[in-house]
């Protein structure tokens, strides 16, 4: 045999040189879910590892996290009942306690790149990422909501925006309010592919937005983000988010989705983001605290395969961890 794939596998000095994709902490974001108040840090029971913390909580833990070589993070609210409303105007309102956050994030920490969440779910009274009206998500009158959410959240000192929303034209809405605001270095990480997924369950357990239970409400978000069934589709998205000035294209979930974030990888020039959800890495925990998968190998294993399928940033909740062991 003149060629044996093996003698490259020989030594573990060997396979560092051939290894074809190094993931290092610079790839990934750490999610941090944010609630008022101080003194604050309450693990999520669907998600063990995840906390939600009060601001004081969170500089702790972004400080800690830099200490590893983490240096980005995005930034959930879990919004109090009384804040919520249809139009969620809280999201834009100078006290809240996100925004207030976000300012002594970048105060203390001015180098961290720090990601925001663009959508009315957290913020609205149906849980829903648009404004209900008739049993419908209107689409148009939602993007005004944005735009005013992204402008406020810019003057926070967010460095890119994530409008998480699956609205039609919202990249472009919020691209032309952010110039005309002068915040014109303020990126846009879209959720360019975002889909009606069933993984979504401790992400909105944590930040209790899961659409409401009514008759004159969508039970789910199916009319807006998109059919699990649907490569191409994506591909439209995509096209239509580079046209309208997005910085980052993202695809949501990720490990479901490995071949969408090939072919966005494929297709496009700007950096692909993925994002790791919460009941993806939630059934990995499970599985190994049952004894059926090991942490230490299955972790790694399922973040190197993200990347290798094209996602230059990867959100995940496994960030930190994976930090602490392999981070150089």
């Amino acid at each position: 045999m003149l060629r044996r794939p093996r003698r490259n596998r020989r030594s573990a000095a060997i396979r560092g040189m051939a290894q074809e994709v190094q993931l290092t902490p610079q790839h990934l974001v750490q999610p941090v879910f944010l609630v008022e108040g101080t003194g604050v840090r309450e693990e999520i029971p669907s998600l063990p590892g995840s906390y939600r913390f009060s601001v004081d909580e969170a500089l702790k833990e972004i400080g800690e996290c830099r200490s590893l070589g983490l240096n980005n993070f995005i930034l959930f609210p879990k919004i109090p009942a009384q804040h919520k409303d249809k139009r969620g105007t809280y999201g834009w309102n100078p006290d809240n306690f996100y925004l207030q956050a976000a300012r002594r994030i970048k105060e203390q920490y001015p180098d961290i790149c720090l990601i925001s969440d663009v959508a009315l779910d957290p913020y609205s009274v149906d849980g829903h990422d648009g404004i209900v009206h008739g049993g419908e998500i209107l689409n148009d009158e939602t993007l005004h909501v944005l735009q005013k959410m992204g402008v406020a959240q810019a003057e926070a000192g967010f460095d890119l925006l994530g409008p998480s929303d699956m609205m039609d034209g919202r990249v472009e809405a919020l691209r032309v309010a952010l110039d005309e605001a002068g915040h014109t270095g303020t990126g846009i990480m879209s959720y360019t592919a975002k889909y009606a997924s069933a993984f979504y369950g401790p992400f909105r357990d944590a930040l209790d937005s899961a659409p409401v239970d009514s008759e004159d409400i969508p039970k789910d978000k199916k009319t807006y983000q998109m059919n699990p069934a649907n490569r191409r589709e994506a591909l439209i998205e995509g096209e239509l988010d580079t046209l309208e000035g997005a910085d980052f294209l993202m695809v949501k979930p990720a490990l479901n989705y490995l071949d969408v974030i090939l072919a966005m990888k494929q297709q496009f020039e700007l950096p692909i983001a993925a994002y790791h959800v919460s009941g993806e890495c939630a059934m990995l925990i499970a599985a190994c605290r049952n004894g059926w998968l090991d942490y230490e190998t299955a972790m790694p294993e399922t973040l190197l395969s993200i990347h290798r399928a094209g996602a230059d940033a990867i959100i995940t909740y496994f960030a930190r961890d994976f930090a602490e062991r392999f981070g150089q």
